[in-house]
């Protein structure tokens, strides 16, 4: 009897699908470094009068807490009748502050330390008014004939002390370089929207060592940055031929841009009138001292460091013609952010390409 043969199984071809879920991965991956650009973006993007309130709430208005509407600023009289006094906890050169209270929310009274800085006083007043944002401190109301100013209390304090409260048992799971990266990048936000802001150009003039620039920023309780004192903040309008002095004395050290020293040598003694004026570029320059600090000595920051060291090192030119935009840098970091994030998301992407 004559056996059939056996039946052979065709093999089949190969499969495509390493190649199909590759196209994908890498479909995948552009779009979410789109989103993730274009929310970047959004943060920081372009500002009306005074860019995105996160209150919603339109200016000469504010909302606090549990608030479902928005109230108008305090006047003197409800600053006097509402807010009550809880402690003082600390006081500059301008201002003397204390944690106070109203409608059972914790808010920030601030009080003039002396007549003879009334000016200053009421320059600051003027800044925080017109240029309310979610860069800047939320104002909650003030008192010219009384100095006082009543904005919202942010109870993490100054970036001074962002090491300490990263180092508090429940905020240490933030302690990563993205974190502070973010932070940084808020930072340079801030420069950025200060360079470009309603009024014009601004200089950050309070800045003549680390310790003082960073008591200018609030570290809020999500973890983002608010510059608060906005005293000296000088305007510069170089086609006008309006420049600007940090002050009347004589600065010295690294921190301070070159142009801020005194040019003439130590054998002529320092005078104001023979001290050049500058322009913003001074903020752009300590720009890389600051992040440092931000970036701090987590896992993942020296790389952070080493993809802006391109940036820092034009933000270090001794001309400051020469030194990027603040949004230069501010593009650039997210840049960064966006090239970062997305390797720690795939880190075998590179090694699959």
């Amino acid at each position: 009897m004559e056996r059939k043969p056996l039946s052979v199984k065709k093999e089949s071809p190969p499969r495509e699908v390493p190649v199909l879920l590759l196209v994908l991965l890498l479909a995948t991956i552009l779009v979410l470094n789109g989103l993730l650009y274009l929310c970047l973006s959004n943060q920081d993007g372009s500002l009306g009068h005074a860019g995105a309130d996160p209150s919603l709430c339109p200016l000469g208005y504010f909302r606090l807490g549990a608030m479902k509407n928005c109230s108008p600023w305090l006047s003197c009289e409800a600053i006097s009748k509402e807010v009550r006094k809880l402690k003082r906890v600390g006081e500059g050169a301008v201002k003397k502050v204390f944690l106070s209270e109203w409608k059972e929310n914790k808010v920030v009274l601030s009080q003039l330390t002396s007549p003879e800085l009334q000016e200053d006083f009421l320059h600051g007043l003027k800044m925080l008014k017109a240029l309310q944002s979610k860069h800047v401190v939320r104002l909650l109301g003030f008192c010219e004939r009384h100095f006082t100013i009543l904005t919202e209390y942010h109870p993490l304090g100054s970036l001074r002390g962002l090491n300490e409260t990263l180092s508090i048992p429940k905020y240490k799971v933030l302690d990563t370089w993205h974190r502070r990266l973010m932070l940084a990048l808020d930072y340079v936000g801030i420069i950025r929207f200060l360079h470009s802001s309603p009024l014009g150009t601004l200089v950050m003039c309070d800045s003549n060592d680390l310790a003082k620039v960073l008591s200018q920023y609030l570290l809020t309780s999500d973890f983002r940055v608010l510059v608060n004192d906005l005293d000296a903040l000088p305007l510069v309008n170089r086609s006008a031929g309006i420049l600007v002095k940090c002050g009347h004395r004589e600065l010295r050290g690294d921190f301070v841009a070159p142009e801020q020293r005194w040019p003439h040598g130590e054998e002529v003694p320092f005078d104001d009138d023979l001290m050049p004026a500058y322009d913003e570029k001074t903020d752009i320059w300590k720009i890389p001292d600051v992040s440092n600090f931000l970036l701090g000595h987590v896992e993942g920051s020296d790389i952070v460091r080493l993809h802006l060291f391109d940036i820092h090192a034009s933000c270090k030119k001794k001309d400051p013609a020469e030194r990027p935009s603040a949004q230069e840098v501010l593009d650039t970091y997210r840049k960064v952010l966006t090239l970062l994030t997305r390797e720690a998301a795939m880190p075998g992407t590179r090694e699959m390409l």
